[in-house]
This record gives structure tokens, C-alpha cells and sequence, in this order.
């Protein structure tokens, strides 16, 4: 699936990935490929992505999420990459 991982600064990471786990406000959830569409608030946590360099995670306090038609969009704020 694609993953786009953005801050309002700047593009952290846009490229494939097989799976992508979340800090969701009610706890953390993942998404594989051909996930149902959904929408989600993140809270403070890890953002973890595998992608064909590994595993790779990054510290955000909050944002949103989105994925529908194999495409996860990532909005975060304060990133700690």
C-alpha cells in the first residue's frame, strides 16, 4: 500500500509500505494492505511503518489518519523522527 507520513512542516515519508501501526486515541491499531476505509485520531505514541528498509517508527503527539483505496494519508504534529 502507499503511505504518505506528513507534519505541517514538511514530507516525512512517502513510498510503499506493508503495514502501519497507530497510536489511536483509544489505543493502538494497525493497517495492512487492502484495509476498509476508515479515518482515525491519533494520540501521543509511536508511529510504526515497514517498508522494504525495515522497520521504521517514529514519536508523535497527535494527528489524524486516513486510508481508503490502499493509500494511508498521516497527518502528525510534533514528530521526533
Amino acid at each position: 500500500m502507499t503511505l504518505e507520513i506528513l507534519t505541517p512542516e514538511k514530507k516525512l515519508y512517502s513510498g510503499e509500505a506493508s503495514a502501519v501501526t497507530l497510536p489511536g486515541i483509544d489505543g493502538k491499531f494497525q493497517l495492512l494492505e487492502r484495509h476498509a476505509p476508515i479515518i482515525s485520531a491519533l494520540g501521543k505514541g509511536k508511529l510504526v511503518y515497514k517498508s522494504a528498509t525495515g522497520v521504521n517508527e517514529i514519536e508523535i503527539s497527535g494527528g489524524f489518519a486516513e486510508c481508503q483505496n490502499n493509500k494511508v494519508i498521516v497527518l502528525v504534529e510534533g514528530a521526533l523522527a
